[in-house]
């Protein structure tokens, strides 16, 4: 079995390792306020209405999407397809 030698961080003194956290502060802050921007963007997505009667079979029998989801009127679905031949995702 071959094993690999994991690296081990620089050590440093407390001034370096501040510099460097405060270079890494302003990355991350600078992440979230893109994930932020990208989260309103998909959040002003236009939506399209389900116009099908969809039926499915449910604890209590037939029900319809409305039924499965407590009669609100907006459903977010993430479809993910698999391809030929996957066994997962």
């Amino acid at each position: 079995m071959a094993t690999s030698k994991v690296e081990l961080p620089k050590i440093v003194s407390g001034e370096e390792w501040l510099v460097a956290r405060k270079e890494l502060l302003a990355k991350e802050k600078e992440f979230t306020r893109q994930r932020d921007a990208l989260s309103a963007m998909r959040r002003k997505l236009p939506v399209v209405k389900v116009g099908k009667p969809y039926v499915f079979d449910g604890p209590g029998g037939k029900e319809t999407l409305g039924d499965l989801f407590g009669g609100r009127s907006q459903l977010i679905i993430y479809h993910f397809m698999f391809g030929p031949g996957w066994a997962e995702g």
